[in-house]
């Protein structure tokens, strides 16, 4: 009897210890993607009933809503210079920070706390630097030259918060930092005595064995650059003229401003495909590329 309540604990413990958080799972997270799921097929603005309209969301947004089109426009162009300017900052700090200098940790440490600052907060800070008479600015003057209206500009408002976001490289780094630090010496040793100079040993060395590490941040780059929000809200509120207006924040007016939830819930799913198929292209190219330590492809 004792043997069959133990079997029969063992069978079961896994699922009791993992039950507190698959409920809170299925309540929290699964139940309200499903959710919105329903609601992008429905019309439903918070005080009538729903209506299921089938695919007609979707219709429209394409057809139609000339703002989703600007919308995407916006998010690709921030996403196609944030994210490789973005892995090219993060790769050159990881470089400096890993040679062997004095006060280290300290540097790390500086370097890292970008990243973890609330986006909000981050926001308000460049909002600070970015005004005509801010420090950026004020910087550009004694060099003669006359900043712009960063935020005020049509021109100017998607690359000053490009140029923002590569301010929050700090999980990048790291994730460089911790491939460079994995590279045996003995290659660069044995890269020396067949001659080769810094770039020789970085292209030939380096490089190749940094694409893991390049790849990974280039997937969570996009996906988290397609997901611009908060600095465009707090900062510019998509403006001037929509030229910060992203698509989460599109998403965001039409669901909180305007209460057409359908359509809201739509723009999402949407974005997700969008996401999920660049990720899919990306994994399916990646096999050209991205080199293991095995010397194979991935």
């Amino acid at each position: 009897m004792a043997t069959s309540l133990k079997r029969r604990w063992r069978k079961f413990s896994g699922i009791l210890f993992i039950l507190p958080w698959l409920i809170t799972f299925t309540i929290f997270q699964a139940g309200p993607i499903l959710a919105s799921l329903a609601i992008s097929f429905s019309n439903w603005d918070l005080a009538h009933p729903i209506e299921f309209v089938g695919v007609r969301n979707y219709v429209y947004l394409v057809n139609e809503y000339e703002l989703l089109r600007t919308a995407l426009y916006n998010t690709f162009y921030y996403a196609a210079f944030s994210v490789p300017g973005g892995l090219l900052v993060a790769f050159c700090l990881a470089g400096l920070l890993n040679q062997n200098v004095r006060g280290l940790p300290l540097f790390r440490t500086l370097f890292y706390l970008p990243s973890v600052v609330s986006g909000v907060a981050t926001a308000v800070l460049w909002l600070w630097m970015f005004q005509p008479g801010g420090i950026i600015n004020s910087f550009l003057g004694l060099f003669g030259i006359q900043g712009p209206r960063w935020l005020g500009s049509t021109f100017w408002a998607k690359p000053a918060l490009i140029l923002m976001s590569w301010w929050s490289v700090g999980g990048s780094m790291i994730i460089f930092l911790a491939g460079l630090q994995g590279i045996p010496q003995s290659l660069y040793e044995a890269a020396e005595v067949d001659g080769a100079g810094w770039w020789s040993k970085v292209s030939h060395v380096t490089l190749p064995l940094m694409t893991p590490y390049i790849f990974l941040n280039l997937v969570l780059g996009i996906i988290g650059a397609l997901q611009a929000f908060a600095q465009a809200l707090v900062m510019t509120e998509g403006g001037p003229a929509n030229a910060t207006l992203f698509v989460m924040l599109l998403m965001y007016r039409v669901g909180w401003n305007y209460f057409r939830m359908g359509e809201a819930a739509a723009i999402a799913w949407m974005l997700l495909l969008i996401i999920l198929a660049l990720t899919i292209v990306q994994f399916s190219i990646s096999r050209h590329w991205v080199y293991y330590e095995t010397g194979e492809r991935s």
